[in-house]
């Protein structure tokens, strides 16, 4: 198993090295391997292709992230949280801004949205207390929380995720307060 993951760290970091250099639809497994001085027999032996091994580095790294946290933790635990995810893809900028450009059948974009649609939900149920959430709400938040990021992750120079983080929560918490203002003031209101 720690040849396995010597190996596949290798690729890895031979992928990311060409993708410092050029598009990821230039690159091919020959190249990758032979950054990092492999056959394309080892390349074939652990990944389908090129695209599941960005899905692999995307995985190893992000289970990485989440060992220790409390994902159905409170406000300060979820703020934390997606401050972190935030700092990690900020300080991977330039391999994501390249994976969110791919397109297609195993795009990262695809894969980054059936990761984290099950979080969404977990941390959705948390809060509305509903433990089955209908299709088009779930479709709906994950849509506005992977365009956000895909958005703020595509621009060349894009803000630290500190400011980033902030300008979402107080977007989420101006929004959720004039939610339940409006909802306050129709209950007021008599029939």
């Amino acid at each position: 198993m720690a040849d396995s993951n010597i190996t596949k760290r290798a690729l890895a970091t031979s992928l990311k090295e060409l993708m410092a250099e050029q598009p990821f639809d230039k690159i091919n497994v020959a190249q990758i391997c032979e950054c990092c001085n492999m056959n394309r027999k080892s390349f074939y032996y652990h990944f389908k292709d090129k695209y599941d091994l960005v899905n692999w580095i995307f995985d190893t790294e992000f289970i990485e992230l989440l060992k220790h946290e409390n994902l159905s933790g409170g406000y300060a635990e979820h703020w934390a949280f997606i401050e972190k995810t935030c700092r990690y893809f900020y300080q991977n900028h330039s391999f994501y801004r390249k994976a969110l450009q791919i397109k297609g059948q195993n795009s990262f974009s695809d894969h980054f949205r059936e990761y984290i649609r099950p979080l969404i939900a977990e941390r959705i149920s948390n809060l509305s207390g509903e433990e089955q959430l209908d299709e088009f709400t779930l479709d709906f938040l994950c849509d506005a929380v992977i365009c956000t990021m895909e958005r703020w992750l595509l621009t060349k120079e894009c803000m630290p995720p500190e400011q980033f983080v902030e300008k979402l929560k107080r977007l989420t918490e101006k929004c959720a307060h004039s939610i339940f203002q409006e909802m306050s003031q129709a209950e007021q209101v008599p029939s």
